[in-house]
């Protein structure tokens, strides 16, 4: 049978399918690149040209006039290491949670693992988890931002799945040679995690990098603000100038909005090269089985 690729029809819906597709990805990639080149733009080209991808003029005005804020440094610092602490944490209690988990002779595997998925479809709520927040001691606390999404259902059960995938004979062999349960999952099952433990350690930093709703709820103190709360206050500032009697009121300019923005983005953007290799895979293997 012919390859229906290298039939004539085949060729044209492929091209079709390009020219779509490339189409649709530039629509995407065109609002972040008039962010970039309207934060390399003077305030009197921005508020003459509604659009464009290229500054007549560069200025890195913008972005010395943040670099000079110490509540945009100190927001910077604060999200930096959130994330990475977070981070940590974070995968750190879903291997420790999906690793026995994934022993089938466990007692009440399975009614742990029916509650874990009945998280995933059932929430508690907003209410209802600032609450338990509050009550455990944990407002105006950096591991406000951390503890109440500490483990992540879906993460779980693809890092047990994954776990559970492994050559049994992996594990007899250490217990022979003596080796207890924590030194088989940090000298064995570990270095062959990284594909899994890479994908899902991206996905949590990215979820506590670009979370707004935490710390709008749980930090009421500006000087523990993240980068998300500052990014929104320099876009509600230029808003208050409308309510402001105030005539020596000077909102933000909208370059460093756009400054903002791209520093705010940047970062992150940087960190998914590093793990890229490990995505694709990481995603898929620990999936095909329940």
């Amino acid at each position: 049978m012919e390859n229906r690729y290298n039939t004539k029809p085949g060729r044209v819906f492929d091209a079709f399918n390009i020219v779509l597709l490339g189409a649709v990805g530039i629509l995407a990639l065109l609002p972040f690149l008039f962010v970039i080149a309207g934060s390399f733009a003077t305030e009197a080209e921005l508020t003459r040209r509604s659009f464009f991808l290229w500054p007549e003029e560069f200025t890195l005005g913008s972005y010395e006039a943040i670099l000079q804020t110490p509540a945009f440094l100190r927001a910077m610092a604060t999200t930096i290491g959130v994330t990475a602490t977070g981070t940590v944490i974070q995968l750190a209690l879903t291997v420790c949670m999906a690793y026995p988990l994934s022993k089938r002779a466990l007692p009440g595997r399975n009614i742990i693992l029916s509650l874990v998925v009945f998280t995933m479809v059932f929430s508690a709520g907003m209410i209802p988890t600032f609450l338990v927040v509050k009550d455990l001691g944990l407002l105006d606390t950096w591991w406000a931002l951390i503890l109440p999404m500490a483990v992540n259902p879906f993460s779980l059960i693809i890092i047990k799945n994954f776990f559970q995938e492994l050559p049994a004979e992996l594990e007899e062999s250490a217990k022979i040679d003596g080796a207890s349960e924590l030194r088989i999952l940090w000298s064995i099952l570990l270095p062959l995690s990284k594909p899994v433990l890479a994908t899902f350690a991206l996905f949590y930093a990215v979820g506590i990098w670009n979370d707004f709703m935490s710390p709008l709820l749980y930090l009421n103190d500006s000087r523990m603000w993240t980068l998300q709360m500052f990014l929104r206050q320099v876009t509600v500032a230029s808003d208050a100038m409308l309510d402001n009697p105030d005539p020596s009121y000077i909102p933000p300019s909208q370059g460093i909005k756009f400054a903002v923005v791209v520093v705010a983005t940047i970062p992150i953007l940087l960190f998914y090269p590093f793990l890229q290799k490990h995505f694709a895979k990481g995603i898929l293997i620990g999936s095909v089985k329940g």
